[in-house]
């Protein structure tokens, strides 16, 4: 190969990750998504992403099309099933807003309202997921991550004896319908996409496929039963492992702040949605990575 045909270097960028006071999340100062990134750079931010569950890119003017390009790099991406809030000439993106134009809500109001790790109602749930910010309100507007791998490591011994090589059923429309914040925001699905989220069987500890780490894998928001277990029992079980898994010292709390993009692991957290007053508006972007099959 010539030179003159050969790939362009990309230089380094300078940028700091800083890990939060808790034992979730750090945030990255100096890298700017919006210019090409080498494979070295990655490698420090794909490495961070795993050690510290949920990344904070600071300050990032960016297009819709440089969060896809970026989201790319680690993985394919997924289309949300509720494709009326998908942005326009860019489906890989999810709107997540309340913001009601013409009498139509442009993406989807309410979503995170229960606790919940991105896609787990899929046979290959979600890798991890970005979220940029695009307009954010003046209070409220919050997002909570909890730590499953902390979670399933302080489980008590009888509660993980009760889970130990069982499984649990996960389904998008467990609570669809339910209302959480002001205003439904649900639209009906129509049969064409009640059939893209049949329910599915998923490990109720999963092994973290890059660290090797178990962490719990249910959630409020898309699981309904542990499989084999009457109603009553599994129900009872379940409430006990989301109570356990919320616990404070689980938690990191983000409050967002101007073009924040952040980027978490649905493999090893779940989240939930503050909300805000319906008055305020907020809107985001959302890419969403395939991962692997449970296991």
């Amino acid at each position: 190969m010539s030179a003159a045909s050969a790939s362009p270097v990309i230089a380094p960028q300078r940028f700091e990750i800083r890990p939060f006071s808790g034992a979730v999340g750090a945030e990255i100062i100096g890298l700017d998504l919006s210019r090409p990134i080498n494979d070295q750079d990655f490698a420090r931010l794909h490495r961070a992403h795993l050690d510290h569950h949920v990344v904070v890119f600071r300050d990032q003017r960016i297009t819709p099309q440089q969060q896809i390009d970026f989201s790319r790099r680690f993985g394919v991406l997924q289309i949300h099933v509720l494709k009326q809030f998908l942005l326009t000439g860019h489906p890989e993106i999810l709107i997540v807003s309340n913001i009601v134009e013409n009498g139509q809500n442009i993406g989807l109001g309410d979503a995170g309202k229960f606790w919940h790790s991105d896609l787990s109602y899929k046979e290959l749930p979600s890798l991890g997921s970005m979220l940029h910010a695009q307009e954010l309100p003046s209070e409220g507007g919050d997002t909570l991550f909890a730590d499953m791998h902390k979670a399933w490591d302080s489980l008590p011994e009888a509660l993980r004896k009760a889970v130990e090589g069982r499984s649990a059923a996960h389904s998008y429309t467990a609570r669809y319908s339910e209302t959480k914040f002001e205003g439904n925001w649900r639209p009906t699905l129509t049969p064409e996409q009640l059939a893209q989220v049949a329910e599915v069987i998923h490990p109720v500890v999963r092994t973290h496929p890059e660290n090797g780490r178990k962490a719990l894998f249910v959630s409020e928001g898309f699981t309904t039963r542990i499989v084999g277990l009457p109603e009553d029992e599994s129900q009872q079980l379940l409430a006990e492992l989301y109570a356990h898994s919320v616990l404070p010292q689980n938690i990191y709390r983000h409050q967002w702040q101007p073009h924040d993009l952040v980027f978490w692991d649905n493999r090893s957290l779940i989240h939930l949605a503050a909300g805000c007053p319906s008055y305020l508006r907020r809107k985001l972007y959302r890419t969403t990575i395939q991962g692997d099959a449970p296991f």
